[in-house]
This record gives structure tokens, sequence and C-alpha cells, in this order.
């Protein structure tokens, strides 16, 4: 019987030259496919937002944010949303409030949770009170916070005169919006 060679430890058996090139090339092709992969997903998603963004302008004249392009997915995954159509942009709220009309000025974000569960009451009850409320989006806007003092999100504010007569902050029981919407009616 004839014996085997053994390997001295730490020495390895050298490959054919041609397996190694095999490899790298395989590796190659498989690197090439993922990167083809989600270039071709980012275009697909990108195509998507582009097409929502332009359908929403197909409703209003320059669509909910006016010239604004949104540049966030949760505020773009919105637009058709029609518990979000009433949006106001910061110069058009701080001209409406500085005007001294009676505004609602619903404060709100598209990551808020409490936001998503509020709007979809807080909306409806509004328009049965015939109670337009504008809406300002936080995340796109930050500024919001600063501008009007906002300390959480979801905030339902009413402007007179040209300043806050008061405010809801919060995911509220919808009688606390009935009872707000009553008491800013009747203020002075």
């Amino acid at each position: 019987m004839a014996q085997k060679k053994k390997q001295p430890l730490g020495k390895k058996k050298k490959q054919p030259l041609g397996k190694k090139k095999n490899n790298a090339g395989i590796l190659i092709v498989i690197i090439v496919v993922v990167v083809a992969i989600f270039a071709a997903l980012f275009f697909i998603n990108k195509s998507q937002n582009d097409n929502k963004i332009d359908s929403s302008k197909e409703n209003t004249e320059s669509g909910l944010y006016g010239d604004y392009t949104p540049k966030k997915q949760s505020t773009i995954d919105q637009l058709d949303d029609k518990n979000y159509q009433n949006i106001i942009l910061p110069d058009a709220l701080d001209k409406k409030i500085k005007s001294g009309e009676g505004v609602f000025a619903y404060f709100f974000s598209p990551e808020c949770v409490h936001c998503q569960k509020v709007t979809p009451e807080l909306m409806p009850l509004a328009a049965a009170d015939q109670i337009h409320i504008d809406q300002y989006n936080v995340l796109e806007f930050e500024q919001g916070w600063t501008d009007y003092n906002l300390e959480a999100t979801p905030t339902l504010a009413y402007y007179k005169d040209g300043k806050e007569v008061g405010r809801i902050v919060g995911e509220q029981p919808k009688e606390n919006f009935t009872k707000f919407f009553k008491d800013m009616k009747n203020s002075k």
C-alpha cells in the first residue's frame, strides 16, 4: 500500500491558477448583479415618487405643497391620503394668521403615530362642523417647531386677530376636539 504524503502544517495545498480566476469571476458577477438590483429598485422607487408628486399637482393648481417638492418619503406616501389634503406652507400660514381671520392650524408629522391616529378622526369631525383646518407638516418645515412654540405633535391651534387663542396637544378623544371647536368659535 502506498502512503499519502502528509503536508506540513501551515502550508496550504496550491490550487490550480484557473480555479482562483474562476472564483474571482463568480464573485464579480454576483457583485454586479446585486448592484444592478439595487440600482433598479432605486429608479423604480424614484419613478413612483415622481408620479405621486405629479398626480398631487393635478388636483390643485400647483400641488399640495405648491412649488416645494417634498423631501421625506413619509410625506410623499401621504400625498394621496384624503385626510391630508389641506396642506399649508409656512409663508401662507404666517400671512393668514397676520390677516386677523380665524385660523385652525393643525401641526403634524407624517411619522408621528399619534397624528396617524388623530387625523382620520379629526378631519371628518371638522368637515361635519364646516370648519376648515390648515395642515402644517413639521417634518418638512421644521421651523414650525420654533415659530409656533410646538412641544409635540399633533397640535391643533386656533388663531384670531393675529394671536393664538388656544391649542390642544397630543392624541385626544373626539369629544375634546368637538369642545375645542365650539370654544374657539365662541372666543372673542
